[in-house]
């Protein structure tokens, strides 16, 4: 029947290259499985940013489990430049979460207060005290919430650093091969049925991204999920315009190493569908050149767009499916799977080896699993 894995990993992205990252530091014997080239969806789009305090701003388990991700990055980042000589640039030099109204400037405000009641570093900056850190911003920002922990990285960096370091520790990589369903006996998996045959294991990882509710459906599942695609564009400026993160409603600007600035992102739910509109980058030009009038200056460089996996209540999936024993699920990270990624590779290498992992409660695939009747 050929080669037995102990976990079998349905995409190729992120998620899925940091569980086989963290499977194969435990002596794991894991396969990727990729339907195109790894890190080529969602991925590949990411600005890379590790917004755990800009993004989730109220307390709670995916607050708790994105500031224990964050926290992971320093190490991280050297772990893999070492193992796989991948620099995921890594940036820690904080971010700013801008107020345009008054009416932002109150929000940012009670943010702040809820945030450093739950133990966390945020304070107001006015915009005098702004411009001295960024003075390319516009007179029009009343202020800004300073995050001094969220930084980025290079998010198609990671993903690929996360699967080329789990290769060199013995993974094994397939791309371009489709899964089409789960081999299922007595209510537990076996393995999957691919365009090149059968793969044998009796653990099935599918994050698979927006993508795994594709899969998921051939078991029989239907978990509350959708599709948001994510319009993006980058430019390239011979100095930098900024230092730091600029973090605002409806648009962030994120600077790169090498003068590069990525800008995004659109939300258009409900759509697989990957180009990109005019009035999707026109609507986000405006809003950057409203918060930095001077990169209107800047010289064009690119736009694409990924397509983002969100649930129904906001909170990733991370966990055994009920039934069948052995699969297990990891998506609906949304907007955070790059910040959420060391954690879950980390707790679904746990999953797999069968530990108890109580901080998974709230993330539980039952919690809305709808079973598809035939």
């Amino acid at each position: 029947m050929g080669c037995i894995y102990d976990a079998i990993i349905v995409g190729g992205g992120v998620n899925g290259g940091a569980i086989a990252y963290n499977l194969a530091k435990r002596g794991k014997k894991v396969l990727i499985l990729e339907k195109d080239r790894l890190s080529s969806k969602s991925s590949g789009a990411a600005a890379g940013m590790l917004g755990a305090q800009a993004e989730l701003e109220e307390d709670g388990p995916l607050f708790q489990l994105a500031k224990r991700s964050r926290g992971m990055f320093p190490s991280l980042s050297g772990e893999l430049k070492e193992i796989s000589g991948i620099d995921i640039e890594f940036v820690n030099k904080g971010m700013f979460k801008v107020a345009l109204t008054s009416e932002q400037e109150a929000e940012l405000k009670r943010i702040i207060d809820i945030q450093r009641s739950a133990g966390e570093e945020a304070e107001w900056f006015s915009t005098a005290e702004l411009r001295i850190y960024e003075t390319q911003l516009s007179d029009a920002i009343r202020g800004a919430m300073y995050i001094s922990k969220d930084g980025h990285v290079s998010a198609y960096q990671l993903a690929i650093a996360f699967a080329k370091s789990a290769a060199i520790l013995g993974a094994e990589i397939k791309e371009f091969v489709t899964v089409h369903s789960f081999r299922i006996e007595n209510s537990r998996v076996k393995g999957v049925v691919t365009s090149e045959g059968e793969f044998l294991s009796e653990n099935v990882i599918v994050a698979s991204g927006a993508w795994s509710s594709h899969l998921l459906r051939e078991a029989g599942v239907r978990l509350d999920t959708y599709p948001v695609k994510g319009e993006c564009f980058s430019v390239k400026t011979h100095r930098p315009l900024l230092e730091k993160t600029i973090f605002s409603q409806g648009c962030y600007i994120v600077p790169k190493v090498g003068g590069r600035i990525i800008v995004g992102a659109t939300m258009i739910p409900h759509t697989f569908d990957q180009k990109v509109s005019l009035e999707g980058i026109s609507t986000l030009m405006e809003k950057a050149k409203q918060l930095i009038p001077a990169i209107t200056e800047a010289e064009w460089e690119k736009a694409w767009a990924g397509i983002r996996p969100q649930t129904g209540d906001g909170l990733p999936y991370i966990g055994e499916h009920p039934e069948y024993h052995g699969i297990f699920i990891a998506t609906g990270h949304f907007r955070n799977g790059i910040l959420l990624s060391p954690v879950t590779g980390e707790l679904i290498a746990d999953l797999v080896e069968r530990k108890a992992v109580p901080e998974l409660s709230a993330f539980r695939v039952e919690r809305s699993l709808k079973m598809i009747v035939s």
